[in-house]
């Protein structure tokens, strides 16, 4: 009789435990919203973006940043671009389209051990500079690349 009750309580603690993990990895994602800073992504300039999103901090023109995106793009709806930097400690890096209604596009803050450098597909509304700018070691650094739209993406 023991042995049943004592593997009743064992099997109902284990299934606890699992719920409860189940839980907190559904809880994960939204945590991740905790930081969004909406200000700077609903700052309607770049300055205003760059002065919510980063206050106080300089930005410092790079060659060691490099944007991989074509001169021409026929569909501003979808452009491919991919961000690289030889930078060291690369704490995150963010993309913003100057003409577009919402300048600041993304923000990817990396680990430690990642390298530097995010792709992804944003939106261009006309054309207009896409500006890529790094923090690393605490400091932040850009670099920047005209793009020629031939049919805008923001509506």
């Amino acid at each position: 009789m023991n042995i049943r009750r004592r593997t009743f309580i064992s099997y109902l603690a284990s299934g606890a435990g699992i719920i409860v993990t189940g839980v907190g990895g559904l809880l994960k994602p939204i945590l991740a919203f905790a930081d969004w800073n909406v200000d700077a992504f609903n700052a309607e300039t770049e300055a205003g973006a760059l002065v919510e999103f980063f206050p106080g901090l300089e930005v410092t023109p790079s060659d060691a940043i490099f944007i991989g995106v074509h001169d021409l793009v026929e569909n501003g709806s979808v452009v491919p671009i991919k961000v690289n930097t030889d930078l060291p400690n690369v704490e995150s890096i963010a993309i913003l389209v100057e003409k577009n209604p919402n300048p600041l596009i993304a923000n990817f803050n990396l680990s430690p051990a990642c390298a530097g450098f995010v792709a992804t597909r944003i939106k261009v509304g006309e054309p207009s500079n896409i500006t890529a700018i790094v923090k690393s070691d605490g400091k932040l650094y850009s670099t920047t690349k005209f793009v020629e739209v031939v049919e805008g993406g923001c509506d």
